[in-house]
Parts: structure tokens; C-alpha cells; sequence
């Protein structure tokens, strides 16, 4: 079944008078997970850095790029697939990591919901080193859909090395180093509310389910849960340079990707130094204020890094979103606040509904617009409007 036929399963379902139980656009989608989620968690997944000028700009950008139609192209079947670290993935969409998955369900365990969502679309997770249940468990949730582990990148090197080797055990198909988040930026929403999950024990399991972080900690993590954050907040946070690239290499036999990549100039010795692939990032806006849209970098990333492929994220709101950034050259792209709407309203079959709906929409703009295949989105690019 082509991606675009979740919009005649829909129609189809409305002819026996049922509608869709969760939104199928992003305003709708959040408005209503607004209502439906707590609001010191919601606060978190929203908010960016400072007055979220760079948050803003990043969504509204893709509306500054347009797309060209092409007629007379048989694109009665379409071919979403692409090959990344010698995989065949049948989208370029992929869950970028976010910290409080494990908090957009009413259970307490949105990982593995989210894990549940990719499992039952194919669409791969990257998941984040914070999460309320251990790599492992999650990974295992998959089922036969790669993922691919974030590292924030611990002070302790034995800490970082055993969280390194447990992702790799555990079936991950790639490193995600994230850049841009050794200290925490100026977010407004939750410093108004006093509030940052991490110090009140949430989305730690990673790390007090660690051998290392046990053994430095001296005691059980549950038997001093005070003194385990506290351990969590003096270990977090390795500021990372050219220079421990050699390091992270010898950790894994794993791809690594260094996430957070905008200037050209970084993506270029990137990959002089060996990174088997670069993620586009801002962050979304949640780390640095006054920046420039991410879709905006995006092309100048591409070209500087050559044969290296680029992962993309930031403002990433529906199916055209993901067929713009395509088309600027991306070659996988990352969604985030979309999903965890959808796991808020409805857990795994919540979150799987949003990914199937940006499905649809990449695969139907694709054949409207008279492009067959990922190739031809790319050979026929966009253009500033």
C-alpha cells in the first residue's frame, strides 16, 4: 500500500459515519494535545530558548520555499525508500530524540510507545539518552525497525563508554552525538515554573540503570534518589571538541553522526575527520535564541559535506515540510514535537497515526507534483519564494 492511500482508509472509514479519532493536521494536533497534557510537561515540549524567535522562524521558514510542478511524469507508484549505513529504510522520516518522551504518555513510559509507533510504521526512532525506560527496553520495543541512539556525551568517559557499548549491544544502528546541549539554554516556560524534569529524578533511567553510574554513585540509585540526581547533575554535560572525535571513534564500531551541524565550514571537517554522517540542527530553537532557520542552513550544510549524508531537523511540521527538506538536499528528516503530540493524545497508535499522516502527505505532494521517486524531489529542488 502506497503511503497515500491512509487518506482513502480515512475517507473509506467515513462512509460508516467514523471519523478520525486524533487530528491529521499539526494546529488541530496541537491544540489538542494542549488540552490533554500536563502542563509543566507541555511547557517543556513547546518552549524554546529566550522569546523563541529562532523556535518561530525555523517552522515558518519552509513557507519561504516552494516547490515547481512537473506534468506528464507517471508517478502512479512512488519510491520513498533510501539507504543510510548500509540500510534500506522504506521513508527518509525518522523521531528525532526528545527528552521527555517517557512524559508525553499518561503512563509514564512514552519511549516505549514511541518505540511501539516505529515498530508499526517502519519509521526508525532515535532515541535520547534521557527516557524513562533503559535503552534496551526500548530498542527491543522496535521490533524489526532500526534505531538509533543520542548520546549526550557524560563528563565520566567510563560512563560514556558503557552507555556507548550498552546502545550498540542492544541493537542501535548508529551514535547520534548531540553538540549543542553540555549546558542547558535560557528557556523561559519552564524557568517561569521552577520547573526541569531531570533534577526531580524523571527521564533518567539510563543512567541509574548503568553499571558505571552505580558503581560511582556507591549505592542503588531507588535506595538515594536525591544523591543520584545530584551524581546525574555533575556528570552531564562533557563539552565536546575536535579533539575527542578520536575518542568517541574507539568507543564503537558503530556510524557516528555529530548532531547540531549548521556551518559549512564544520560539515566540511566533519568530514575530513572521518564522521560517517552530519544532522542539520538547532535544536529546534529549545538551545540557542537569535539564530537563523535551520531549513535556511540546510543547503549550504549539504553542499560543504559531500558525500556525507545529512540528517535534518528543526520546524519539521507535516508532509511537505519533509519533502521541501528532501528537496534542499537532506537525505533523512527528523520530526519531533508532531510525535509527541500523538503519543499525549494517544500513545503508540496516537503517535503512529501522525507519522502515517506525514507519510501520506510527503507521498501525495510527490505525485501531484510529478515526482516519482526522492531523486527527482532532489534533482528538482526549491526555490526561495
Amino acid at each position: 500500500m502506497a503511503y497515500g492511500d491512509y487518506q482513502n482508509l480515512i475517507y473509506g472509514a467515513g462512509l460508516q459515519g467514523i471519523q478520525p479519532r486524533w487530528p491529521v493536521d499539526f494546529a488541530t494536533l496541537e491544540a489538542r494535545a494542549a488540552a490533554a497534557m500536563e502542563p509543566s510537561v507541555l511547557g517543556y515540549v513547546q518552549g524554546g530558548c529566550g522569546d523563541e524567535t529562532t523556535q518561530r522562524r525555523n517552522a515558518e521558514a519552509f513557507a519561504h520555499w516552494g516547490m515547481v510542478p512537473r506534468m506528464l511524469v507517471d508517478c502512479s507508484t512512488r519510491d520513498l525508500s533510501v539507504e543510510l549505513f548500509g540500510l534500506t529504510l522504506p521513508s527518509p522520516l525518522f523521531m528525532a530524540p526528545i527528552g521527555v518522551t517517557g512524559m508525553c504518555t499518561q503512563d509514564g513510559h512514552g519511549d516505549l510507545a514511541a518505540a511501539r509507533a516505529a515498530a508499526a510504521t517502519g519509521v526508525p526512532l532515535c532515541a535520547s539518552t534521557l527516557s524513562n525506560d533503559p535503552l534496551e527496553a526500548v530498542a527491543g520495543a522496535m521490533g524489526q525497525t532500526p534505531g538509533f541512539f543520542q548520546l549526550y556525551t557524560p563528563r565520566d568517559p567510563e560512563l560514556a563508554a558503557s552507555l556507548v557499548s550498552r546502545a550498540e549491544g542492544a541493537g542501535y544502528k548508529a551514535i547520534v552525538v548531540t553538540l549543542d546541549t553540555w549546558v542547558t539554554g535560557w528557556r523561559p516556560r519552564d524557568l517561569n515554573v521552577a520547573n526541569f524534569p531531570q533534577l526531580r529524578g524523571h527521564v533518567l533511567t539510563n543512567y541509574f540503570s548503568d553499571p558505571v553510574f552505580q558503581r560511582l554513585l556507591g549505592k542503588p540509585p531507588a535506595h538515594a534518589p536525591s544523591e543520584a540526581v545530584g551524581l546525574w547533575t555533575r556528570l552531564f554535560g562533557k563539552v565536546l571538541t575536535w579533539d575527542d572525535l578520536g575518542w568517541l571513534r574507539s568507543l564503537t564500531s558503530l556510524p557516528i553522526v555529530l548532531k547540531g551541524i549548521c556551518h559549512p565550514d564544520d560539515a566540511r571537517r566533519a568530514a575530513d575527520v572521518g564522521i560517517d554522517a552530519i544532522y542539520c540542527s538547532n535544536h529546534g530553537g529549545r538551545q540557542a535564541n537569535g539564530g537563523i532557520a535551520a531549513i535556511d542552513l540546510l543547503p549550504d550544510v549539504v553542499a560543504a559535506a559531500g558525500d556525507l549524508p545529512v540528517l535534518f531537523d528543526s520546524g519539521v511540521r507535516s508532509g511537505t515540510d519533509v519533502i521541501k527538506a528532501i528537496a534542499l538536499g537532506a537525505h533523512m528528516v527528523g520530526i519531533g514535537r508532531p510525535y509527541s503530540y500523538g503519543l499525549a493524545l494517544g500513545g503508540a497508535e496516537g503517535a503512529a497515526h501522525v507519522l502515517r499522516c506525514l507519510l501520506a502527505e510527503a507521498d501525495l505532494l510527490m505525485a501531484v507534483n510529478g515526482y516519482p521517486t526522492l531523486a527527482a524531489v532532489r534533482e528538482a529542488g526549491a526555490q526561495r519564494v
